[in-house]
């Protein structure tokens, strides 16, 4: 069965990355992602992988991963 994913802060996803809050926002303004203020949205969080090349399974794992 799939993991149910939960809304996150910026923060923490910068923490599974490996990286500051700073750099994350950074990476997203280059990007061209623009997000909602506060925690993330399960959506959010998948767009947010998908631009960094990060699988469901490597979110999954709960450990930091680096982006492609």
């Amino acid at each position: 069965m799939e993991k149910q994913t939960k809304v996150r802060s910026r923060q923490e996803i910068a923490d599974q990355l490996n990286i500051s809050r700073w750099t994350l926002n950074r990476w997203l303004k280059n990007a061209g992602i623009q997000l909602t203020n506060g925690f993330l949205s399960p959506k959010e969080q998948k767009l947010i992988y998908q631009e960094f090349g990060i699988t469901e399974t490597e979110v999954n794992n709960q450990e930091p991963v680096r982006p492609r």
